[in-house]
């Protein structure tokens, strides 16, 4: 038995990194330390807390700890724990974005540069990541029109050279016809550009372009000269005003009584060459140096990317633990910086102001999704809680449903719930949902603190009319009045429309129609998964277990053929013996011990 006062007098003086655990041993926060017996016991001491505190202590069944040398060791513990178990109550980057890079293959003997979504560690070299794809594209295309590289992803020698070199836009290498020191001058030339040295290229170009001119070569040097032209126009679209640091990275945070959302600007050689966000909810009451401290720790722990510079709005705690973390990443020195005044304040507060503008229209959106539903559904108030219910089962058998929300236009996971059916035998969709919204609703009625949370505004059912009825009538037992609205879908299983109780098909947008689907998706995902864990559990342990002849394969099969231990039971002999492995002796006994 795990005595947390015990425990709390045994933690050492000593740097490490402590793990929080419920009472079904679920890791829900990994957290790291200077001095593990103060940081750990201040979790337990009768002080102010915030809420989001409180809960995750109230959660606290047992903790573990591992101590370490220093604080710089703790910090890539607590990053590779929090990365590995994703704990609830840590800062989470959840964002499923991928943006593109542009990547060369330097290890090749001639390079290509192609544009990827995924970054590995493969000795190539990786640039951006840029937010808008439409610029990663507009830089590779620049760099395909003004330098005779390679476009092949395939490169090997051919019998005869590619219609790009016949066409000026490749010096074909496949065939030999250029060394690989002046193919590598190029790749160089385009690395440079693509790192910011945009002054030291137009330097060296400009000497070649005086050097052909003086040989009387104009064609090469009208060649050249139309290169600085193009490397200057691309230099000027990127520039960032009044930014002479190089290679920085630059984070902004915003608030909203929602959610909180993180903007990160990629400065490379005093150009934004790129910029991504992400949102976060549940974490308004930390503090936003906590914030970007765990949102670092999150971001860099695989990034190969690093900058020299990272500027924030304030100092953070654990900042020379994480320098000295990200210095040693990459092999030089990684600087926060949280500048008080001049150029880079200026920069930060931009980081802060965009992360704002981002965060508003990220709302403006869901205002309008919300203003729509209003207006579409006939409602008297905006639908700020949305429920959606599926039903799940295998003729009858498993049966269960999923419950997913939706709060003010955004899918909350978190708050899904899972419902065995308990009341229905056999294939009966309609009375399922019946007991299910009925159950979901006493949940709230008998406990309104509990975690179902207050009642819905509106109920989505995943089916046509007879599912409305069934969810109407669970609620009118209550007395309560929530409307109901179907999710139809098509041939195709794509949501359809929005359908009413007298079967009308409401006319909804493209972009509510696409947030429904994703809903509809949701729900469909936790009811189906929920169906496969009771299945594959009843596969793994049922009666079929103690008839001598019966393993694991036959057991599958079965199970797979029949859907339940019912129908086998009620099976023919020669049904059984259609199966593999079993004859009508084997069969025989089957039956016998199953009607038992």
């Amino acid at each position: 038995m795990f005595n947390i006062e015990e425990q709390l007098k045994m933690l050492p003086n000593k740097p490490g990194v402590y793990i929080m655990r419920d009472v079904e041993d679920k890791i829900i926060y990994v957290g790291k330390a200077i001095n593990l017996s103060k940081r750990v016991k201040s979790y337990f001491r009768k002080t102010e807390k915030t809420e989001r505190i409180k809960k995750m202590v109230s959660l606290i069944d047992h903790f573990e700890y591992i101590v370490v040398d220093n604080e710089a060791e703790a910090l890539i513990l607590e990053c590779n724990l929090i990365k590995k178990n994703r704990p609830k109550f840590n800062v989470l980057l959840k964002d499923d974005k991928t943006y593109p890079y542009i990547k060369i293959d330097v290890k090749s003997e001639y390079p290509n540069v192609i544009i990827t979504r995924k970054k590995v560690n493969d000795g190539s070299r990786y640039f951006g990541p840029y937010a808008n794809p439409g610029a990663a594209k507009e830089m590779l295309d620049f760099i395909k029109q003004k330098y005779k590289i390679r476009q092949c992803r395939n490169f090997r020698s051919e019998t005869r050279a590619c219609l790009n070199y016949h066409i000026n836009r490749c010096m074909a290498p496949c065939m030999g016809y250029v060394s690989k020191e002046e193919y590598r001058k190029q790749i160089d030339e385009i690395i440079d550009i693509l790192d910011g040295k945009i002054e030291k290229v137009q330097k060296e170009l400009q000497s070649q372009m005086l050097e052909a001119s003086n040989k009387l070569d104009f064609e090469k040097a009208a060649y050249i000269r139309d290169r600085i032209l193009a490397i200057s126009r691309v230099n000027e679209k990127q520039k960032v005003s009044n930014i002479t640091e190089n290679n920085i990275d630059v984070i902004g945070i915003a608030k909203s009584e929602i959610e909180l959302c993180i903007e990160i600007f990629f400065v490379r050689g005093s150009k934004m060459v790129g910029r991504e966000h992400y949102f976060f909810s549940d974490l308004k009451e930390m503090e936003d140096k906590e914030i970007i401290s765990g949102f670092i720790k999150q971001y860099y722990i695989d990034n190969q990317n690093l900058p020299n510079k990272i500027m924030v709005r304030e100092e953070l705690e654990d900042k020379n633990a994480i320098e000295e973390w990200l210095s040693k990443e990459a092999g030089r020195k990684v600087e926060i910086k949280a500048p008080k005044k001049g150029e880079k304040l200026r920069f930060v507060e931009m980081a802060d102001n965009n992360a704002k503008i981002t965060l508003q229209n990220k709302e403006r959106d869901r205002s309008e999704i919300l203003v729509e539903l209003k207006q579409v559904l006939g409602l008297d108030k905006l639908p700020r809680k949305i429920e959606t219910y599926d039903i799940s089962n295998i003729s009858g058998e498993y049966t269960v449903a999923g419950m997913c929300v939706m709060i003010d236009g955004s899918i909350k996971r978190n708050m899904s719930r899972r419902f065995k059916v308990k009341t229905v035998y056999g294939q009966d969709d309609p009375r399922c949902m019946e007991e299910v919204i009925t159950r979901r609703i006493k949940h709230s009625i008998d406990n309104n603190s509990s975690g179902f949370g207050r009642l819905p505004d509106v109920i989505f059912a995943d089916g046509g009319i007879t599912q409305i009825r069934a969810t109407k009538t669970a609620i009118a037992k209550y007395e309560l009045d929530i409307p109901v609205f179907g999710m139809v879908k098509n041939d195709k299983h794509q949501t359809r429309a929005l359908m009413d109780e007298n079967r009308e098909e409401l006319k909804i947008s493209e972009n509510l129609k696409n947030l429904i689907t994703k809903f509809q998706d949701e729900v469909h995902d936790t009811a189906i998964s929920y169906h496969r864990k009771l299945r594959n559990q009843s596969i793994r342990k049922s009666a079929l277990d103690d008839i001598k002849g019966i393993g694991q394969s036959k057991k599958i099969a079965l199970l797979k053929k029949f859907g339940s231990i019912e129908k086998i039971s009620k099976a023919k002999i020669k049904e059984l013996t259609e199966i593999s492995g079993i004859n009508e002796q084997l069969a025989q006994r089957i039956i016998t011990e199953l009607n038992r």
